[in-house]
């Protein structure tokens, strides 16, 4: 029993600490606007001006 709440317990963090990691690096990315366009969350790319054509 120990093992599946521990188990659970990981999980937990290492998906918030994903999000505070992708927290984070939007928050660097909007303070750094010279560094370049920032790869966006809905898979879409930052290339060609902000924009690409989506096959």
């Amino acid at each position: 029993m120990v093992k599946v709440i521990l188990a659970s317990l990981i999980i937990f963090l290492v998906l918030a600490a994903w999000v505070l990691v992708e927290h984070l690096y939007a928050a660097f990315a909007a303070r750094h606007p010279e560094l370049g366009p920032f790869r966006r969350n809905d898979g879409g790319c930052s290339c060609g001006s902000g924009s690409c054509e989506r096959r």
